[in-house]
């Protein structure tokens, strides 16, 4: 199972807006970001205040990915 972020860069683009401007209003660190960048995890708490500053929910930055392994064995 694993996450994407590319919802969120998409928001980002949508709203005129860079990765350091996100960056600067949610006053994350730089490794933070480049680990979203690798789509790693990050905490709620994070997840959290990003849709608070960019005023939406979960769902419009974060998307869970499914293990393609998980689904052929629920398959069989």
């Amino acid at each position: 199972m694993a996450i994407s972020y590319n919802r969120l860069w998409k928001l980002l683009i949508d709203k005129n807006m860079t990765k350091t401007d996100l960056k600067n209003v949610t006053g994350m660190n730089s490794a933070t970001l480049a680990n979203m960048g690798k789509d790693k995890y990050v905490s709620m708490r994070l997840i959290d205040k990003i849709c608070e500053e960019l005023s939406c929910d979960v769902n419009d930055i974060v998307e869970h990915i499914a293990d393609e392994n998980v689904e052929s064995e629920e398959k069989e």
